[in-house]
């Protein structure tokens, strides 16, 4: 094991930290102006670059290639072309190996601000309020990758420098496949451990476990008709619906008490099946022909993905079967997410090492946090049995309207990851 840290190292990269606060925040400002949605990603990971060149390490493009990746068991069905969003990696060495080495890991993708009209400050325009700042991505996990750039940085500039391998990972697609991690996971040797500063529930917290989710497409198509003669059409958007009412008994049964892992036990409601998006019809006064609805369902630990797309393909063809729908046509797809759920090791040495140092920076601490979402940390832990550390800054309305990170949350993660780095890998001097 790495020793402790000497007083003197610990308090001079404390204070490097704090040297580095507001640079800490031009740079999340900056990564926050990045309009990084699904196909996006290019100004983020350009972003990146610089951020990876300025701690004067040589960044390195990661193709996200699905064949090379389509037989791997973490893999998922790609939404859109990979062309031109490459991964972006970064390793530092040491003069020495002397430590462990260590991954730090983030997305850089976001989720589309919805109604840009029902936010009190652009999306992408961040804006500091009350001691947060507002933006699309701020929080998830915008400002989680600032704080480990910068808890690198503060180490540098206190002289000081890992003995360890260091990798930066900054990737594609958490929020919807997670096929950039899995391509710069595999593409880098395996680490000794990993961070993921991710964001948790509102609250400091330790990711301890989180379910799969497996995403589904139900494409019906109808018969039109003119809405005078509307009993002689067959309503596609009536039928999506009825497709979907087919998953209430199904999502009430997934939750039953029986099936819930002992990860989530007090946890209401863990598996969730949300109908996301539906597109449909063509006018107001004609039966619609086509209607198109996109679904995420949950997967509890002791099932599987696979178990959870076969349960999809059967509830689909079972409703498809129904009188009310004859002479529809019904087609399943699965692209998105095919994700198995997976348990962190909250014993693992990283775990409690971080937990420890946020305690004290922060006078708070880390609880353990059952995820009904998903994190890049499943493929370190279920495809490498690496330990992951999965842990960020306080976020609110995450995926929702004026999200919001707390920037003394994202100091405190970021003193948090600075001692745990110099603790893990060991120091020399820069």
């Amino acid at each position: 094991m790495t020793e402790m840290l000497d007083p003197g190292a610990r308090r001079a990269i404390l204070e490097a930290v704090d040297a580095l606060r507001d640079d800490a925040v031009h740079t999340l400002e900056r990564l926050v102006r990045c309009p990084s949605t699904l196909g996006n990603e290019q100004s983020a990971l350009n972003e990146m670059a610089r951020i990876y060149e300025g701690l004067g390490l040589a960044p390195r493009r990661v193709p996200t290639v699905p064949e090379q990746l389509a037989s791997h068991p973490g893999f998922s069905p790609p939404l859109v072309s990979y062309d031109g969003r490459d991964n972006v990696v970064a390793v530092f060495t040491p003069r020495e190996r002397k430590g462990r080495s260590l991954a730090l890991q983030g997305h850089v993708d976001v989720v589309p601000e919805g109604a840009a009209d029902m936010w009190e400050t652009p999306p992408y325009e961040p804006a500091i309020r009350g001691g947060r700042m507002y933006g699309r991505g701020a929080g998830d996990m915008k400002a989680g990758i600032v704080s480990y750039v910068t808890a690198f940085k503060a180490l540098r500039l206190a002289g000081l420098q890992p003995a360890a391998e260091v990798q930066m990972q900054s990737v594609i697609e958490e929020e919807c496949t997670g096929n950039g991690a899995l391509a710069a996971m595999l593409a880098l040797p395996r680490t000794d451990a990993v961070i993921i500063p991710e964001p948790g529930p509102g609250l400091p917290a330790m990711y301890s476990a989180e379910v799969g989710v497996v995403w589904a497409w139900v494409t019906v198509s109808g018969r039109p008709a003119h809405v005078r003669d509307m009993q002689a059409g067959l309503n596609a958007i009536k039928a999506a619906n009825a497709i979907a009412a087919r998953f209430e008994d199904y999502q009430a049964e997934m939750n039953k008490a029986e099936r819930i892992h002992p990860s989530f036990r007090g946890v209401n409601h863990p598996v969730n099946v949300n109908f996301g998006t539906i597109e449909g019809g063509e006018w107001n006064s004609s039966v619609p022909t086509r209607a198109r609805i996109g679904m995420r369902v949950g997967v509890m630990m002791g099932y599987t993905a696979a178990q959870t797309k076969a349960d999809i393909e059967r509830l689909v063809a079972e409703a498809a079967q129904d009188p009310a729908l004859k002479g529809a046509t019904v087609k399943l797809e699965f692209k998105g997410f095919m994700a198995d759920p997976c348990v962190f090791d909250m014993h693992a040495p990283i775990v409690t090492m971080a937990k420890r140092n946020f305690a004290d920076v922060s006078g708070g601490f880390l609880r353990d946090y059952p995820a009904t979402g998903l994190t890049d940390g499943r493929f370190f832990t279920l495809y490498q049995d690496t330990p992951v550390a999965c842990f960020g800054p306080d976020a609110q309305e995450i995926h929702g309207i004026d999200e919001s990170v707390g920037l003394e949350s994202m100091h405190d993660i970021t003193r948090t990851i600075a001692l745990t780095m110099a603790e893990w890998c060991g120091l020399e001097t820069a």
